[in-house]
């Protein structure tokens, strides 16, 4: 029996997982319950959710701080980083325990250390610490990413079809799944742009005069993601993200090829063939966001042909709960 289509909604709240906070609609209250939040000493701003089995790997190590909050019922227990004055020092601290981490085969996550620092911010774009990438969902706190859709018109219909890449079958995360043309995280101190003119070249092979000239700012899309097996490692954790988003109108001899091995390959779909797969859950759950958005802005998804038109766009644009730059 084939499995039910899903609908819109459903591929948002694939990815946006993670419950709001009261008064607004949850959809699974339960994951919020005693969550730990992540500090520095000295700010009190929470940066991210911690799940307790990994806070508990924390109690006791030196550099940090584990408060439960078992006296207060009103209190939230928090996960606090209690050395370092500056983001040399904090980030010294969090490399050194995450490479701890890895070394002792705590997290199952860590294997697949990148070797890439993402940053972490708090109030007023300060830059507070550094993380290695493949740590940061250990922590849940807000990361960066890009991704582009590249797409073309025929000269003789107006059809639009996009650049669709299938991710390559032996990634350790969403192996042989559908992915937005161009995609990539964010490093400390790289700008959005830059990252995409970069992501763009290794991934899809399109020339930079190309991507400068004709790439257009579209937004962010925004979710808070519970990571399931996979995404890799351990399941339930928080990952926050915030996706600048942009297009690409190319001429129909401009043709993306795969770059790294991280694509298998691209194929030039309908729009009709990408809300078919869409549908079939076919695509990786953010880069499904990413596509919904693309269709809300081409007038794909109006709301003439979806009665959740409101509530998607709304949730594809949700606020964070943690300080942004």
């Amino acid at each position: 029996m084939a499995a039910p289509k899903l609908s819109n909604l459903d591929l948002v709240n694939a990815c946006d997982s993670f419950p709001y906070p009261p008064p607004y609609r949850s959809f699974n209250p339960q994951l919020r319950s005693r969550l730990y939040s992540l500090k520095v000493v000295g700010n009190n701003t929470p940066l991210g959710y911690v799940l307790p089995a990994v806070a508990e790997v924390f109690r006791n190590l030196p550099d940090w701080s584990l408060d439960d909050a078992e006296d207060d019922a009103t209190t939230t227990p928090t996960l606090t980083i209690v050395s370092g004055t500056n983001v040399a020092e904090r980030s010294a601290v969090v490399a050194k325990t995450c490479e701890a981490l890895r070394q002792t085969g705590a997290f199952v996550l860590l294997k697949g250390w990148r070797d890439e620092l993402y940053p972490v911010y708090g109030l007023g774009r300060e830059h507070l610490f550094d993380i290695e990438r493949a740590a940061s969902p250990l922590f849940g706190v807000n990361t960066y990413g890009v991704h582009m859709t590249v797409y073309t018109r025929s000269q003789e219909s107006g059809e639009l079809k996009i650049w669709v890449p299938r991710r390559a079958r032996t990634k350790q995360t969403y192996g042989g799944m559908l992915d937005n043309s161009v995609a990539g995280g964010i490093a400390t101190e790289e700008e959005p742009f830059e990252c995409l003119v970069r992501e763009a070249a290794e991934e899809a092979s399109l020339a930079e005069e190309v991507v400068r000239s004709g790439a257009r700012a579209c937004g962010t899309v925004t979710y808070i993601y519970v990571r399931d097996e996979r995404a890799g490692g351990e399941t339930g954790l928080l990952q926050p993200e915030c996706q600048y988003v942009y297009d690409l109108e190319v001429e129909e001899d401009v043709v993306p090829k795969p770059g790294d091995n991280e694509v298998e390959e691209f194929g030039l779909w309908s729009a009709e063939e990408v809300r078919e797969s869409l549908a079939k859950g076919e695509w990786k759950p953010n880069t499904a966001l990413v596509m919904l958005d693309f269709f809300v802005r081409h007038g794909v998804l109006t709301p003439a042909n979806e009665k959740d038109y409101i509530e998607i766009v709304s949730r594809l644009h949700r606020r964070l709960e943690f300080p942004t730059p």
